[in-house]
């Protein structure tokens, strides 16, 4: 199996990972006797010091134990993480992001113009963009580009500094958000959003773009998120 070497995560780490995954899977199930050191250092093309230092991570988490004499054994479980909701609606967005309160790292802010769509509506005067990573219990899981209509953040920017945008949008009176629009699609990681979210180079994301407007068709806000693939759960209600 081929690591990333241009990813910033170290391949012992990477492999680490895919073993979690294979755990949480049930691929290696508790009770699974791991493959030889040597084994798993061939199907990773490294060596076996690289899948001990892999392995001593698992340990420290529970998750193997190795048992002298007889080898390596999945010990733990992963609950699924997959705690994320991408909603349906705005209400329910916004209290997502109320329930799970994110730690957020401003990256960047500056005043520019929004990247729209024809399809979009109409662009405001001038926007207000914020580049942020949230994060819950110290783990990112969203890189997220923000595009607020200026008068919009000049009546609250130290809440819309340091506090998710949708929840203080959504009880707004004035504007009143009338129109909001989602897509998402399946990506990979590039070398910027791997950094920021602590994934290897090329990891599976949710990429999500969201629009609201007024009732005059403004587009007050723009987002462009990306989430990691691992913590993402859509669930729809399939009507008959």
């Amino acid at each position: 199996m081929d690591l990333s070497s241009d990813s910033h995560v170290p391949k012992y780490a990477q492999i680490a990972d895919i073993f979690r995954q294979r755990i949480s899977r049930g691929v290696w199930p508790q009770g699974f006797r791991l493959p030889a050191n040597e084994v798993l250092a061939d199907e990773f093309s490294v060596s076996r010091v690289t899948i001990r230092q892999a392995v001593d991570l698992l340990a420290r988490d529970g998750l193997i134990e190795a048992q002298q004499g007889r080898g390596t054994f999945v010990t733990g479980t992963l609950a699924q993480d997959r705690w994320l909701r991408v909603e349906t609606t705005l209400a329910e967005l916004a209290d997502v992001y109320r329930d799970t309160s994110p730690e957020i790292i401003n990256i960047s802010e500056s005043r520019t113009d929004a990247p729209l769509l024809p399809q979009d509506g109409t662009p405001a005067a001038r926007y207000v963009f914020m580049r942020r990573v949230h994060s819950r219990k110290q783990q990112p899981y969203c890189v997220i580009s923000i595009y607020l209509d200026e008068r919009i953040f000049r009546k609250s920017p130290k809440r819309f500094r340091k506090e998710t945008v949708i929840p203080i949008l959504n009880d707004m009176r004035d504007p009143v958000i009338s129109g909001a629009r989602q897509t998402l699609t399946i990506g990979t990681a590039d070398l910027e959003v791997a950094k920021w979210l602590r994934i290897p180079l090329n990891s599976p994301v949710a990429e999500v773009r969201r629009v609201f407007t007024t009732a005059d068709g403004t587009v007050v806000y723009l987002a462009e998120v990306t989430y990691r693939g691992d913590f993402i759960r859509i669930e729809m209600d399939m009507r008959p």
